[in-house]
């Protein structure tokens, strides 16, 4: 079995920090079903402001508030205004691997989304992996080890 991403909340920013709530982080329910992120799914936040790597348990806020808030002492480890990519991941067997078409939101600094991608591994002619990034309309965005290559 292999750990793969499953979804990802990809530059949410943090609106609270609450170090006096038990645990956890409490995100949108509306951002978590677009990335398939389920409540009291464990999952790993990277801080893009100061690179603190954490891993927590989902709780569902309030749907519609675009919120994503730290709490106990993942509070610790941001501040409200950082950017975070937010990630769940699932094991597969390698045979699995090329059905498996992660999803990934992006936001504006007020949690609006702007993007859904997805992942996909697809198998080339020579039998090596391929992957791509799709947008919404399946169409192959750059991936950024390739750009500006010939």
């Amino acid at each position: 079995m292999r750990k793969i991403v499953a979804g990802k909340l990809h530059g949410i920013y943090v609106t609270e920090a609450n170090l006096d709530y038990h645990g956890s982080i409490t995100l949108d329910p509306d951002h978590c079903e677009e990335a398939g992120i389920l409540p009291m799914e464990f999952v790993d936040i990277w801080n893009k402001n100061s690179g603190a790597r954490i891993s927590t348990y989902v709780i569902l806020g309030e749907r519609g508030s675009r919120c994503c808030i730290l709490n106990g002492a993942a509070a610790r480890t941001c501040q409200p205004g950082d950017q975070v990519i937010i990630c769940n991941s699932v094991y597969v067997n390698e045979a699995e691997l090329t059905a498996l078409k992660p999803r990934v939101v992006t936001f504006d600094m007020d949690n609006h989304i702007v993007d859904r991608l997805t992942y996909s591994v697809g198998r080339n002619a020579e039998g090596g992996y391929s992957f791509s990034i799709l947008d919404e309309a399946r169409n192959a965005l750059p991936v950024p080890a390739l750009v500006g290559r010939s």
